[in-house]
């Protein structure tokens, strides 16, 4: 949608031949499913030449959960398979914008979440991970390439993509090119050498592409690369297959701090199941692994495709 294009089997074997090795089960499952220019990237690391990944959180609460973790494990992968910098992007002016907390808060969310992404175990030699509050205000490179972006879009274009509305704060209208800015390594002269030549890929989820849809139209305006995309789907809340996991809904969510008989606990109360509606139904026609969250799970997390195979 919206000039993407689908993670196909030619790209899964370009993926293959370029690295050495197969793709991540979330690429071979369609949980990754989507991509804009990835077989460039995929290119130009067969030509040797650089390019770096750039994700993100939005602090919104003092743990992260399952959900939030699958994006970053992914991008771990591509860090190790490519072996290239990282940038992580920890939007907590965003938070404060959007949610009735303060800035405080919203910077305690920001500490308490890098602990949980640290803790994923990023190659810290090539990871960057930044606060919004704290590192915009000392680095006049990455606030020009947000001053860029804001010039090249209108309020027409930005209302248009985003949906704002007359009783929006004036923050969120400029945040936008605050996401942008990552995408350029000229906004990290310490990382890039001041260069601005070098590539971005972005995993990130399906519901970050309108961000980067008006990055990729703005970047060769202001003298960049695009950046190039993969898009993942969501992660399913305890409650079915329909609705994505959120942390402001605790009973939808597994928290990375819950304890194992609290995520046992909350699967066996909450979780959707799959099976028959009578004990005799599930007897004759099994269950449904495509509605069942627990199965679910599984595809995101177990990485063995012959047991997931065994246990469908």
């Amino acid at each position: 949608r919206f000039g993407s294009s689908p993670i196909d089997s030619a790209l899964l074997s370009k993926f293959e031949t370029t690295l050495g090795q197969p793709p991540h089960f979330l690429l071979r499952r369609g949980i990754v499913f989507s991509h804009r220019d990835m077989d460039q990237i995929l290119a130009l690391h067969s030509q040797g030449k650089p390019f770096f990944l750039y994700t993100g959180r939005g602090p919104s609460s003092e743990a992260m959960h399952m959900g939030h973790v699958i994006p970053f494990l992914f991008t771990k992968w591509l860090q190790e398979a490519f072996n290239v910098p990282l940038v992580i992007q920890m939007t907590d002016d965003e938070k404060f914008l959007w949610k009735d907390i303060s800035l405080e808060t919203a910077r305690s969310y920001t500490t308490e979440n890098a602990k949980d992404i640290i803790a994923l175990g990023f190659d810290p030699e090539r990871t960057f991970i930044f606060s919004d509050l704290d590192y915009i205000g000392s680095s006049p490179e990455f606030y020009r390439n947000m001053c860029r972006v804001q010039k090249a879009v209108t309020f027409n274009q930005a209302k248009g993509i985003f949906g704002f509305t007359e009783s929006d704060c004036i923050g969120k209208i400029s945040f936008p090119a605050i996401q942008a800015a990552p995408s350029f390594s000229s906004s990290f002269p310490h990382i890039f050498n001041s260069r601005s030549d070098i590539p971005c890929l972005i995993p990130c989820a399906i519901d970050q592409d309108p961000y980067f849809r008006m990055t990729r139209d703005v970047a060769p305006r202001i003298g960049c690369p695009k950046p190039a995309l993969l898009h993942s789907t969501f992660f399913p809340a305890l409650q079915g297959c329909q609705t994505k996991m959120s942390a402001s809904d605790p009973n939808s969510s597994v928290f990375l701090t819950d304890t194992p008989k609290a995520v046992k606990d909350k699967i066996n109360k909450y979780a959707f199941s799959g099976g028959g509606a009578t004990v005799e139904e599930h007897k004759k026609n099994g269950g449904n692994c495509d509605i069942d969250v627990s199965y679910q799970y599984l595809r995101f997390f177990l990485d063995d495709d012959q047991r997931l195979e065994k246990i469908l």
